[in-house]
């Protein structure tokens, strides 16, 4: 789910492109299939685009409702977890989202990369829509409009300014923490807070173990191309799982008995594993259904009102089997399980 770009412009902005925040990772790939160390590790580069929305008024980017647009794939997990922000908290109504379709296509003419691509019409794939904003056929198109001198993945999540016609932010992690706290005076539920100062030191510690070993450990096993790294992340990866294991059985969420951050972090992850990860990322070494506690903890938590809209397994199970040639060739997508993570869990018996 990582794609990139080679020049944007920002003529329809009064800003200048120092103006913005950057990080560079160089050299440069061309996508996820192409951030492989010589030693055959996954590694994954950082997002660029790194600008903050603020609920001070005087802010380059303050909170207003209606003046910024998340661009998503249901595919990408990155991604749904902004969408599964913007739920939660109730900020239907003050930022509007499109997502692209889930098999990465041509870019551009005259270009071989393959990326993130928006529909020709609103009814061509269910799911996905046309860009109502800038007339965009890519996500590529989207950074190209938004910088004369980026060089950088074309990923998402985008967080874009409609106002000024760029891009706000496409990290994540970053993201989601500006729709909990920075919009509250616009939420619809400004009470819910999956950050709490009270246990944020703890939130932090869980989502780096959580990403490096579960979140991005899943594609370090899928993209490695030598036995050596895939044996090592296959290792951190399920001794990762047997940690949310043990922690689960003890208390309803990650982090204690109330939802957090770190929740729908894991979550993303775990809703695709099965479904994607078992079989084209080769994390056979046991399914989620054989952990009774994450099965039903992710069964909890995807019954959350907002949750299960943010699932779209097609997408997903599209993006994923048909999207890398060199893990999956011919594209073929599996039939099953076709799990129900609607059915009844066994949470309950923990306070919430």
């Amino acid at each position: 789910m990582i794609t990139f770009c080679k020049k944007t412009h920002l003529a329809r902005t009064s800003f200048t492109l120092s103006q913005f925040s950057f990080k560079h990772t160089l050299p440069m790939a061309r996508s996820a299939l192409d951030e492989v160390s010589d030693s055959g590790s996954f590694v994954r580069t950082a997002s660029t685009f790194r600008n903050s929305i603020s609920r001070d008024p005087s802010s380059q980017f303050p909170a207003e409702s209606g003046r910024y647009h998340l661009y998503i794939s249901y595919a990408c997990p990155w991604a749904c977890r902004c969408l599964s922000f913007l739920k939660i908290k109730g900020l239907e109504k003050a930022i509007s989202f499109t997502s692209v379709k889930p098999i990465w296509e041509k870019t551009k003419e005259g270009d071989e990369h393959r990326g993130w691509v928006f529909p020709a019409t609103n009814s061509e794939e269910p799911g996905a829509e046309l860009d109502p904003l800038n007339g965009a056929k890519s996500i590529r198109d989207l950074y190209e409009l938004a910088s004369t001198n980026y060089s950088g993945k074309f990923t998402v999540p985008v967080l874009w300014d409609k106002k000024l016609k760029t891009i706000v932010n496409n990290e994540s992690s970053e993201i989601i923490r500006m729709f909990n706290t920075e919009f509250n005076d616009i939420a619809e539920n400004a009470a819910l807070d999956f950050y709490p100062a009270d246990l944020r030191h703890q939130i932090d510690e869980t989502n780096e173990w959580i990403y490096n070993r579960i979140n991005n450990g899943v594609y370090k096993c899928g993209f490695a191309t030598k036995q050596e790294p895939y044996d090592e992340a296959v290792k951190q990866l399920y001794d990762a799982l047997d940690k949310c294991e043990a922690i689960l059985g003890k208390q309803r969420f990650i982090c204690g008995n109330r939802l957090t951050e770190a929740d729908i972090r894991l979550f993303v992850t775990l809703i695709r594993f099965d479904e994607v990860y078992v079989v084209h990322f080769k994390c056979n070494k046991k399914v989620l259904r054989e952990y009774p506690n994450l099965f039903n903890y992710t069964k909890d938590i995807y019954q959350i009102p907002g949750m299960s809209s943010t699932v779209n397994m097609q997408h997903i199970k599209r993006h994923y089997y048909g999207s890398h040639p060199t893990i999956n060739p011919f594209g073929i997508i599996p039939r099953g399980p076709d799990i129900d993570y609607a059915r009844p869990h066994d949470r309950e018996k923990f306070s919430a």
